[in-house]
């Protein structure tokens, strides 16, 4: 009996991804034809890069899915040196596209992509890693834990600089997340925290533009024309739809109200035009794909796969749980997309990287 559901696992986590990718095309599509046709009159054009990105993102998935995870302990401080590099050179302003005032895309010729996506996948290779072979130090400060702390440091560091705290609050989830999985003490984590406080608090209330996120997060009806307007047009679109939406393209706030809304906010455009129980319906879909995740990690065969398939399925349950508080305004705007469903090629590979490393882990575990 043991058998089938092995092969459940990693089918059934495999499905609901292309599921997932499949609402999004959807929706991409219906949230962006109308500004993709008056920008670059071609109403299909990020139609076209959702698929292309779909497209890749399977083949790397089924490819991940398909070679021994435990191959990646042999590359692993290679990848994160590589994507460190690349992130670096987003730095300079002719190998780097700028959007919203940060250089966060790596450009040459026709190949435009976000290493900060990548990172976090790279991130979680490394920590799984580390846990996997300092099991017996971890719960050791000096000899365990501090030097893992000082390599993420560093990264963030690197990442703030790309002015992505979102992406700084993301990574520093998981890797406490493994981190207590993986045997560290609490109280060790709890201090780490608590000295990180002050320079969170700096990092954002010296910063005018995350300052005024807090305070439209806070208020956002105190300036519904500036600092509230993203979230307030965020609710409308939402409320809007009602329970079952106004019906797939019709979404009205999609037109040059609501900003970003096939990247950011497209959760906002699906409430709007399939209601309370397309929204729901997606959600529960997270939910199984979050169980299935943990499922796979609970039962990995060796530590490694268990940090590893751990980290991803906190990866991305993670993201989805942030985006979606942010469109619904119970946390402050971050920029963190939606998993398998936002536009943008880099974010979509990265998650089907990680979607295949879960299968890779699902095979190979012992089931009793």
């Amino acid at each position: 009996m043991a058998y089938p559901y092995k092969i459940n696992s990693h089918l059934s986590i495999f499905l609901i991804a292309l599921f997932l990718m499949a609402i999004g095309i959807t929706m991409v599509y219906s949230a962006s034809a109308i500004l993709a046709n008056e920008w670059v009159k071609d109403s299909y054009y990020f139609l076209k890069k959702q698929l292309l990105g779909a497209s890749i993102g399977i083949i790397l998935a089924l490819l991940m899915g398909s070679i021994n995870y435990k191959a990646l302990q042999k590359i692993v401080k290679p990848v994160v040196i590589v994507c460190m590099l690349f992130l670096a050179l987003t730095l300079i302003p002719e190998l780097s596209k700028e959007a919203g005032g940060a250089r966060r895309w790596f450009k040459v010729g026709f190949l435009v992509f976000s290493p900060l996506e990548f990172i976090k996948v790279a991130a979680i290779i490394f920590i799984a890693d580390y846990l996997a072979r300092k099991e017996d130090l971890i719960k050791n400060f000096e000899k365990g834990l501090f030097p893992i702390l000082i390599v993420l440091g560093i990264l963030f560091v690197i990442i703030l600089i790309q002015r992505s705290l979102g992406t700084v609050i993301i990574i520093g989830a998981v890797a406490f997340s493994m981190l207590i999985i993986g045997g560290a003490r609490i109280g060790h984590i709890l201090g780490t925290i608590l000295l990180i406080l002050p320079f969170a608090y700096s990092l954002i209330y010296n910063v005018d533009y995350r300052k005024r996120r807090i305070l439209a997060f806070l208020n956002p009806w105190d300036d519904p024309s500036d600092k509230g307007y993203h979230i307030i047009q965020s609710f409308l679109a939402l409320g809007s739809g009602g329970l079952f939406g106004k019906g797939l393209g019709e979404s009205k706030q999609k037109l040059f109200y609501l900003p970003a809304p096939h990247t950011d906010f497209i959760f906002s455009v699906i409430g709007e035009e399939v209601g309370c129980i397309g929204t729901t319906f997606i959600i529960i879909l997270f939910i199984i794909f979050a169980w299935i995740g943990f499922k796979i990690a609970a039962s990995a065969s060796d530590l490694f796969g268990r940090y590893l398939a751990f980290g991803i399925t906190t990866m991305i349950s993670s993201q989805a749980l942030l985006n979606i508080g942010v469109v619904t305004g119970v946390v402050p705007t971050t920029g963190v997309p939606l998993p398998f469903i936002s536009f943008g090629n880099s974010s979509l590979i990265s998650v089907m990287m990680g979607v295949g490393m879960l299968i890779s882990v699902s095979k190979k575990n012992r089931y009793v």
